[in-house]
Order: C-alpha cells, then sequence, then structure tokens
C-alpha cells in the first residue's frame, strides 16, 4: 500500500502486460548476433580457462535460431501482470486455479533466473485434477519477477535486499486478495521466501524452500503430499560451480539486519 498526502492508503492498480518486442528490436539483436567476433580456442582440453569455444559456438546459434514470437505466444497465454511496489513495476503471473479450496501460493525465482523456470509446474499446482492428481492440491499460483529480472523495474538504488522484497511480496498477495498463501523459493528466491516468512508467519503458513541442492518443505500438509515438490539430493551437478563459489563467502545483503518493527501490508492478520 503507498500513503496519499492526505494520509489513506491506495491499493496499486494491476494491469494486464502482453509481450511484444518491436519488429526492429529482433532485427538489431539478430544483426549483432551476426557480427560477433569469437575468439581463439582454448589451449587445454577442458573448461579450465573459462566457457570453451564449442559452447559459445552452441549458445550463439541458439541464440540466432531462438523463436522469440512463439515464445511471446506461450508467455501470453499466461496470465501476466504489472503492478507498482515500493517504487518498482513488478511483473508477475497470476493463475488462478478453477478449485475454489486452493492456497494461494507464491513462487520465487533464483539468480540467475527469471520466472520461466516455474512455466511448466504452473499447470500441475493450479489444476491437479486435469494432471491426474487431487483436487486438494490445488494452488493459486503467483510467480513475480524478481526486481531487475524479466519484465520487472530494475532498481536505480542500492538496498533492494531479500527482506525489502519479501515486503513487497507481502503486499503483492494483499493486493490481491489472499489472506493466508504459501511461499516457495529457490536458490536466490529462498532467502526472500525465509524473510516473507519470517514478516507475516500469520499469513504464509507454508514454506518450501530450495538452496544449493536441496529442498526443505518447513511446515504444511498440502505441499508435503505434492509429488511436484520433492527433495532433491546434494550433489554437486557435473561443470557447477556457482554453489561451491557462493558457499564460501556470505552474500553480502544477507548479513545486513532487517529493519526492526517491520509492518506488513495490510497488517498480520489481514
Amino acid at each position: 500500500m503507498t500513503d496519499t498526502p492526505s494520509g489513506e492508503a491506495t491499493v496499486p492498480e494491476i494491469e494486464p502486460f502482453a509481450l511484444h518486442v518491436p519488429d526492429h528490436d529482433l532485427a538489431d539483436l539478430l544483426a549483432r548476433l551476426d557480427r560477433v567476433r569469437l575468439p581463439e580456442p582454448e589451449t587445454v582440453p577442458d573448461s579450465m580457462q573459462g566457457i570453451e569455444l564449442r559452447q559459445l559456438v552452441t549458445l550463439l546459434d541458439a541464440w540466432r535460431q531462438h523463436d522469440w514470437r512463439a515464445r511471446e505466444a506461450r508467455w501470453n497465454a499466461i496470465p501476466h501482470y504489472r503492478v507498482r511496489l515500493d517504487g518498482l513495476g513488478i511483473a508477475f503471473w497470476h493463475v488462478r486455479s478453477p478449485e475454489p479450496t486452493a492456497l494461494p501460493l507464491l513462487m520465487t525465482h533464483g539468480r540467475p533466473g527469471s520466472v520461466l523456470e516455474f512455466e511448466n509446474v504452473l499447470g500441475p499446482l493450479s489444476d491437479p485434477v486435469a494432471h491426474g492428481g487431487s483436487a486438494r492440491d490445488a494452488f493459486h499460483v503467483v510467480v513475480p519477477a524478481l526486481p531487475g529480472f524479466g519484465f520487472s523495474d530494475r532498481p536505480r538504488e542500492r538496498g533492494r535486499h531479500p527482506g525489502r522484497t519479501a515486503r513487497a511480496w507481502a503486499e503483492l498477495v494483499t493486493v490481491l486478495g489472499y489472506r493466508r498463501f504459501g511461499a516457495h523459493g529457490g536458490d536466490w528466491g529462498a532467502f526472500v521466501s525465509t524473510e516473507l516468512a519470517r514478516l507475516a508467519p500469520v499469513r504464509s503458513n507454508n514454506e518450501v524452500t530450495r538452496l544449493r541442492g536441496q529442498t526443505a518443505v518447513t511446515s504444511g500438509p498440502q505441499l508435503r503430499s505434492m509429488g511436484v515438490i520433492e527433495r532433491v539430493g546434494s550433489a554437486t551437478p557435473p561443470n557447477s560451480s556457482c554453489a561451491p563459489c557462493m558457499g564460501t563467502v556470505p552474500p553480502r545483503d544477507l548479513v545486513r539486519k532487517t529493519p526492526p518493527q517491520t509492518r506488513v501490508a495490510g497488517g498480520p492478520h489481514s
């Protein structure tokens, strides 16, 4: 919520947001891809010196062959919106379940990543019956893009730590009319979801966090009963370096203390 000069709270306006990148932007992208100058091959037979030339060529070819219009059509088939929260325009998917008893579930992606991480589970989560599941496992799914990711605005100042993002997410579910909800987060989204559970413990009665290869369901039988949420192994996949590197030093934003007396939009019992 935002305060007006008179002191009254105003409800942010939610607007449908369809994607359509101008043709000239796509043409410019292809032209720049065609002008790429590839480096010389590495002198070792592995990735010791960084990304291998063959991998770079494969990536470049994938971008050249990418059908953006097909991707736009798939994206626009999912209810997509924008709303202004804490000074930023936030883009999000909102898929309502046909089941009246569905629990709202807010899912936050990782870094680097996007809401596309959750595209394949939107159907099973929102309409489990249509996917061979039970109506009691249905969710209204809310998937916002983190600030600076996807079609959400990029912050112009420092200080967008997980706690601040969590407060914006709490306001988002309030604006959508949800009193109670579940929260899931992978990678960086795990930190946001954890802060969200701290800010609104009464409202966020289920939390699922995924960080560095492990999934933990902290509460909520509805989430535990679902086949789409499973415990994953702790083994590090081949050619993976992010988790070991990130595991050596805590991100700076995580060691900052959450401001005291933080109030969740709408109050903890809204």
